[in-house]
Formats: C-alpha cells, structure tokens, sequence
C-alpha cells in the first residue's frame, strides 16, 4: 500500500460562504431558468438553435405566467448554463437539470458557464465597433481582478481607471496609434456617473475615454445581470458568488475530487472521479480493485450508464476503465456504436482492443466524429481543467487552422459547443484568436452562419 502525498486544496477567502449557501444563491440567480428549461423539456417542439419561435413564445409566457422577455431572457441563460441541450428543433433536459436540486456542484458550474458568458447575456451598446467590445471583454478580466482583492465597493472611476489602462496596454501590444487627434485622455477624466456618460447611440465620436466609459458601463452591467456583482451610486462590489468565482479562477481551483479513499466501495462515477487526479498506472490500478468487487455484467453495464450521461470528462474516463475490461466488454462497447455521443470512444476502443497502435487509432474517426471528440474532451476541460490544459488542446485538433477548426465545430452539432467556445476565448492569450473564437461562440449562440 503507498501513500500518495497531494497538495491541499486552496482555501476561499475568509467570509465567503459555504458551497452549499453559494448553490443556494445560484439557484436563486438562474430560478426562471430553471423553469423554462422544464417546460422546454416537457413541451412539444418548443424552440430551434435560434430564440424560441413565436408560438413557443407565448405559450411559455402563458404557461409560466412570465412576459415574453423576462422567458427570452430565461430561454437564453437556461442555454448557457447547460440547463438545457438543443438537439435539431428538440429541447432536452441537460444533466445540469437533472442534477439541479440534489448537486451543488452541478449548479455551481452552470452558474459558472453564465458567468464566463457574460458578454452574450448582455448586448453591447449600439454602434460600438466590435474591435472596442473585443478589448473590453479582454480587459474585463483585471476589473473583476481589482473588485476581488479589494473584498469590498469600489468606485467606478477606479475600475474606469483600470480599465482604460488595459485597453491602452492592449494597443501597444499590437503598435497601434490611437485614432483622434493629441494624446487620448486618461480614463480617470470620464469618470463620473452614468448620467454624465454619452447615450450609446451617439456612436464612437467621442474620446477614447468616452468610449471606455460606455464599455465599463456595459461590463458591469453584464456582470450584475449575471449575478456576479451588484451596482450602487458610483460603485461596485462583487456578489459572494462573483468573488468566489473570481477566486476560484485566479487560483485555477480545478473542480474534480481527490480521490477519495475507498474507491472499491464508491459507485462508477464517484470512483472515475476519484481517479482523475491519478495518474495512468495507479488509476489503472484503482479500476482493476474495483472491478475485482463485481461481476463484470454489471461492472460494464454501470461504466456505460455513465458515458451516457453528460459530463464529458466521466465518458471519457469511463472507457478507459473498460480498457481494464478488455474481451469481456467488446460486446457490449460494439453495441454502442449507434449511439453518437458514445460512438467515437467506442470507435477507439476497438481500434485498440483489435491490435491498432494507440497513436494510429485516431484514424478510424471520420472528420466530424473526431470533431466532436475534440468538443466533447474540451467540454471536459473546461469543466474539470486548468486553463492552459484548454489553449493547448486547440494543438490536438484535425484541423489545421483555427478557422477551418471553427467552422467544423460550428457545424457538428455538439450541446455544448458554445460554452467550450465561450471558455476557449477566456483562456487563450491570443487577442486575435480569442476574438475569432469568441465571434463564433456568438454566431453559434444566435444561430448565425
């Protein structure tokens, strides 16, 4: 027997409250999401990949006494938060729906898809060029930095201070000349309320300090539409959800479980989680004890039920646990072959049980199957992973430019495309790549081409 040594895990700041009160929150934020993703998952044909036709509209309206745009709103972060799945013109519960009342975790996480999607809840002011919205989703990040660490109000001015900062920062990344005549006025000489600010409408005409005023503003109130701050007279301050989500990220916590001890007793998808921290050896190791503990029927038949559900990072795990298995499961793993989302793990795994090289067993995927494998592991990334784990799985893609890539994912029809998209352009330290990613995370979420 050996003991594993492992770094304990980082504490949140002092106050913040337990995961239980912050799921409570959570929910409290996504509430008439929740309830239109049930209905949605109980009505006949209630939407398509873009917003909820007209009919289906109202008839939710009707049904969940709510206006049309408090249900389009709903629709939209249900969407978001994987609180439902879009399947051609079919709605489906998302397992964070179905885990929704008894999984914090599962709540928390979905909570943590809205947030990084903030810029998709709120539209961005009209007539702003997009370059502008681009650098202030980019800058946005060390706003969020600065409200954490202050661990109370800040002012706007501060955080417009900042802001500006970044932005002119992200200009001399990339040698480019501000636009206007003189030099651009500091951020901190637009700060003021937001009465004092120009109507968006009136366009980029004014100083870049104008601009970035309209852009803070946007931000911030993106972000408290989301939950994740609330605004007061010439101030803002991060909701306990948002400093904790803040934190978690600064401190890339990683959300899958040490393995727990005991792992021949725990069920399938408390064991793979168990072992995702392990590496190759001692996880193949902890699958063997616990298949040694059952027949191998029931041990394969459990495995398979926890591909089939929807955390990408269990269905990948799971097959790797049948690798263990090996003959005694091929019937079974060829018998999943019909069924998409488990197809291309099974595909691999009988490459592999039938003698391919590991390396050469990608081959038997066709173009949009290894496509979807490449959504369905960054989905788990994303969920379970550390950043740079998500930039560097762009290297592993068929594909051989970003844009060929983002034009298959767009087509292949994954759930959870645009929340692997939305997480791409977060994490990639490629200010043009990030906004190309980020552009097609919208063009998937509104159903554009």
């Amino acid at each position: 027997m050996t003991t594993r040594r492992t770094r304990p895990a980082p504490r949140p700041p002092e106050g913040t409250p337990p995961r239980a009160e912050l799921a409570r929150q959570a929910r409290t934020v996504l509430g008439d999401a929740v309830r239109i993703a049930h209905w949605a998952a109980g009505a006949p044909g209630p939407g398509t990949t873009a917003p909820l036709a007209a009919h289906a509209l109202e008839r939710a309206a009707t049904a969940l006494e709510l206006s049309p745009a408090q249900v389009r709103a709903g629709w939209d972060r249900a969407r978001l938060a994987g609180l439902i799945e879009l399947h051609g013109d079919t709605a489906r519960p998302g397992w964070r729906l179905r885990a929704w009342d008894r999984d914090d975790s599962a709540v928390l996480r979905g909570w943590v898809a809205l947030f990084d999607a903030w810029s998709l809840v709120h539209a961005a002011p009209a007539g702003i060029e997009a370059g502008a919205v681009a650098e202030a989703v980019e800058a946005v990040p060390q706003v969020l930095s600065l409200l954490q660490l202050s661990a109370g109000p800040v002012t706007v001015p501060a955080l417009l201070d900042l802001l500006g900062q970044r932005v002119a920062e992200l200009h001399e990344e990339r040698c480019e000349v501000p636009l206007g005549p003189g030099r651009p006025a500091t951020a901190a000489t637009a700060a003021g309320t937001t009465a004092d600010r120009p109507d968006p409408a009136a366009g980029t005409g004014g100083t870049d300090a104008d601009l970035n005023a309209l852009l803070l503003d946007w931000a911030l109130e993106g972000l408290a539409a989301v939950g994740a701050l609330t605004l007061g007279h010439g101030h803002a301050t991060l909701t306990p959800l948002g400093n904790w989500a803040v934190w978690a990220k600064l401190e890339q916590i990683c959300v899958a479980a040490q393995s727990p001890a005991g792992n021949i007793e725990q069920s399938a998808a408390d064991m793979l989680l168990g072992c995702a921290r392990l590496t190759p050896g001692p996880a193949r190791d902890e699958y063997r004890a616990w298949l040694a503990a059952r027949t191998v029927g029931s041990a394969v038949a459990e495995l398979l039920a926890v591909a089939r559900g929807q955390d990408a990072l269990l269905r990948g795990l799971a097959f790797e646990a049948l690798r263990v298995v090996g003959a005694p499961a091929e019937p079974e793993v060829r018998a999943v072959l019909a069924e998409p989302s488990l197809r291309p793990y099974a595909l691999l795994w009988l490459a592999e049980y039938e003698g391919n090289d590991p390396d050469d067993a990608q081959d038997v995927l066709s173009r949009e199957e290894a496509t979807w494998l490449w959504v369905d592991t960054a989905a788990a990334v994303a969920d379970h992973g550390e950043t740079g784990l998500l930039v560097r799985h762009l290297d592993t893609a068929v594909q051989g430019t970003v844009p060929a890539l983002l034009d298959e994912v767009r087509a292949v029809g994954h759930p959870r495309t645009v929340q692997v998209l939305v997480a791409l352009a977060a994490a990639h330290p490629d200010p043009a790549l990030a906004k190309a990613v980020r552009r097609a995370a919208f063009q998937v979420h509104t159903g554009g081409a």
